[in-house]
């Protein structure tokens, strides 16, 4: 039976990390807050930023809801941005994205000052993850995926890691990161020709990619360990990750729970990173 890499756990310990340097910040009269920016009445936007919310109130981070009406116009958003880049009582502004269809995720990327990108949406957030400067946040999924393979002592320096998508948002900079901690990355996309022949060399695989069944029995190998960070909904209505559970649990060494795995890290990151952007580390 494999070891359950619970994200509970790592989040208790961010958290409590975040909530005593808050607690510093609030003596030197600094009130960390983050700035939610929705667009619309999306369901899993709504279910995130209840998360989010609920994650800052405990940690000691006040949240601003900035709720814009789906028929915004790309301006009206954009001037929303600014304002919130201008105001010294935000730290942080998280986005909801992808937007509607007629506003440029460029353009509202390119809005939002990189010094409150805590989600690391800015070409100058990403551009630190991948030059190796350290300038800027990770993407929050991206990072707790590093999180909890750190916490659970996941030995990365000279192994082979596979990583199944190829996103902004999880598969470009985990890859990134994964690098930076010395193991020798493959990254697999819509265009790999044997995804499972890759994933089967690899020590350690991180599948993101928004698709339930992208990695079963064929895909394993014994000894591995598993990060599934995709959320998709099941035949029955039920959540579910990239990674048929039941039949590759077995057979592997570890592997992340959905629910219960890098999702319920993600809001524990972005909180960090909306203290460390209080404390101008960033």
């Amino acid at each position: 039976m494999a070891i359950l890499l619970k994200g509970a756990p790592v989040a208790k310990e961010i958290c409590e990390e975040a909530a005593r340097r808050a607690e510093k910040l609030r003596e030197r009269g600094i009130a960390p807050a983050l700035a939610i920016v929705r667009v619309g009445e999306n369901d899993a936007d709504i279910y995130y930023e209840r998360a989010a919310m609920r994650r800052c109130d405990a940690v000691g981070i006040d949240v601003r809801n900035v709720i814009l009406r789906e028929s915004v116009t790309q301006q009206e958003l954009i001037c929303a941005i600014r304002e919130l880049n201008e105001d010294r009582e935000v730290s942080g502004v998280l986005i909801f994205r992808p937007l509607p269809a007629h506003i440029s995720d460029e353009a509202v990327r390119g809005a939002l000052d990189p010094k409150k990108d805590v989600d690391g949406i800015t070409e100058a957030s990403l551009g630190g993850i991948f030059t190796g400067s350290g300038t800027g946040f990770c993407p929050c999924t991206a990072e707790s995926v590093m999180e909890i393979l750190r916490y659970y002592g996941v030995e990365l320096e000279g192994r082979r890691a596979c990583v199944i998508g190829r996103s902004l948002v999880i598969g470009k900079p985990v890859s990134q990161l994964l690098m930076a901690k010395n193991a020798t990355v493959t990254v697999c996309h819509t265009r790999t020709r044997d995804v499972k022949e890759e994933t089967r060399r690899a020590d350690v695989i991180v599948s993101a990619a928004g698709r339930a069944g992208t990695v079963t029995i064929g895909n394993v190998t014994p000894g591995q360990v598993i990060v599934d960070v995709g959320i998709n909904t099941d035949e029955n209505g039920g959540l579910c990750g990239d990674v048929v559970f039941s039949d590759v649990e077995p057979f592997v060494n570890a592997i992340t729970p959905v629910p219960g795995g890098v999702g319920a890290v993600t809001t524990a990151v972005l909180c960090m990173h909306v203290i460390e952007a209080a404390e101008g580390k960033k």
